[in-house]
């Protein structure tokens, strides 16, 4: 879809993203799920962020590769999602 939906993140939950996929983290805290290829492109600091790091509210992420790449949070986070994504529970 080319609207943005968002999406709400609760503790163990993750939101896996396919390639293209766009992420905004508007509110909480999330951290990066990376792979052995890297993490998530931060857009808008114009850095690689790899796994483990936590999402910049507002900062534009971008999803490289289908490769299991995503988002995790302890306790809630709500996205602004564009792309492919499901969400799985632990």
């Amino acid at each position: 879809s080319a609207e943005l939906e968002i999406v709400e993140l609760h503790s163990g939950e993750k939101l896996i993203a396919v390639a293209g996929t766009e992420l905004i983290l508007r509110g909480g805290k999330a951290y990066v799920i990376g792979s052995e290829l890297g993490g998530i492109s931060n857009v808008t600091a114009g850095k690689d962020f790899v796994a483990g790091m936590e999402f910049v509210a507002n900062h534009l992420m971008i999803v490289p590769r289908n490769d299991g790449r995503g988002a995790y949070t302890d306790n809630y986070a709500i996205f602004m999602v564009r792309g492919t994504y499901e969400i799985i529970k632990d």
